[in-house]
């Protein structure tokens, strides 16, 4: 079943502004709330929903991710230990991104703050953003596997100052605001009430930290734009559309944080002679009727150069004939799949009169040899001729 787009969950164009997305949740939860629908599993599915989608678009790193990948691949990629995870739904009432919070931590958002996990997660590390590439293979490097280098532009994480965004030698202060954890606690009267909320703090801008001399090369940042040339292996038996995860080559994580993963999606031309069906190679070849009617040995290409295929005799027209072992190798088993071959007979257009005189005196002397085909043809037509009397 495939994944609901988030920006159609909040009903927002996907360039929305935070503050339209932030406008779109509060209305939502709002209205779904479960404390407002009890026992409606409906609006509680759709306030998980929202949340869903709302931890994810209101997060600037997460949201480059999900534009990036799509709703699908960026269900895997989470699935699979992508940025930071959904961690699922529900457990002592928490909601996905919310962390357990409840209503504390969705009008934590609503009132100024950034959520109870929000500040720890701009003061702590920060995994990489993962990356899409696209590449585009032969029919024979998907068949066989390749090696492939391609050219990335990415975040890398700064050699001068490996990663921590100070100028080396500088001096680095634990922030005394918030004592390093990169937020702080502040009350604030509500229509609800009283509510303890949690933002980034002010003085250090949520990175626990402060920097004497941020670092000239990446200026803070911890990570500086870089062309990367990677190899990346092709294993052999892809088909169009299959996609790589190479662990670890995307963004370059901050504050010590991993590196993303880098997600290569697969596009094999079309082959002039060759088509694929699964592990199954299939291909047209042409013969006279001469090959056909008395048999033949003809030259047949394969991913593996060409071999010497038997015409039997009488072979009809749109006949398959099988090469066993020419096809594509199985990426499960490394087993390969068969050729099929079918063959397409040619009628001659331009003859002299010497052949035309040949096939006349073949026609004349096989007017009383008959096939069983023929005979039920013509019977067809004897019986639809009486129909009509």
């Amino acid at each position: 079943m495939a994944k609901k787009d988030y920006y159609e969950v909040l009903g927002v164009s996907k360039t929305a502004s935070q503050d339209d997305i932030k406008k779109a949740f509060r209305k939502l939860a709002l209205k779904y709330h479960p404390d407002r629908n009890k026992g409606n599993e409906e609006a509680m599915n759709k306030f998980k929903e929202a949340n869903e989608a709302y931890s994810v678009l209101s997060d600037e790193q997460k949201r480059q991710q999900y534009d990036q990948l799509g709703p699908d691949a960026f269900e895997q990629a989470q699935a699979g230990g992508g940025a930071g995870g959904f961690g699922g739904f529900g457990g002592a009432g928490g909601f996905g991104g919310f962390g357990g919070g409840g209503m504390d931590d969705i009008f934590d958002m609503f009132f100024g703050g950034q959520g109870r996990r929000g500040g720890a997660r701009e003061s702590g590390p920060q995994r990489g953003a993962d990356l899409r590439f696209d590449l585009e293979i032969s029919f024979e490097e998907a068949a066989f596997g390749v090696e492939k280098e391609i050219n990335l532009y990415r975040d890398e994480t700064c050699e001068h100052c490996h990663g921590d965004g100070a100028e080396p030698g500088s001096k680095v202060e634990t922030c005394p605001e918030c004592h390093g954890s990169g937020y702080v606690r502040f009350t604030q009267n509500t229509m609800f009430g009283q509510m303890v909320n949690e933002r980034p703090c002010s003085k250090c801008h949520g990175e626990g930290k402060i920097i004497d001399k941020p670092c000239k090369e990446c200026r803070g940042k911890g990570t500086v734009k870089k062309n990367k040339r990677l190899k990346v292996k092709i294993p052999a038996g892809v088909d169009n559309g299959s996609r790589l995860r190479v662990s670890g080559e995307g963004e370059a994580g901050a504050k010590g944080g991993q590196s993303g993963d880098l997600y290569v999606y697969l596009y094999v031309k079309t082959h002039k002679f060759f088509e694929r069906d699964g592990t199954t190679v299939l291909c047209e070849v042409p013969i006279n009727i001469v090959q056909a009617t008395l048999g033949d040995e003809v030259k047949v290409p394969t991913l593996d150069g060409q071999v010497t295929m038997k015409i039997p005799e009488g072979t009809q027209p749109g006949k398959v004939l099988r090469l066993k072992g020419k096809g594509i190798p199985s990426l499960r088993g490394g087993l390969r799949g068969d050729q099929l071959v079918r063959i397409k007979v040619v009628v001659p257009t331009k003859l002299n009169e010497k052949q035309k005189e040949a096939l006349r005196s073949f026609g004349d002397i096989s007017k009383d040899n008959i096939s069983p085909e023929e005979k039920s043809f013509f019977n067809k037509v004897k019986n639809w001729k009486n129909f009509f009397k």
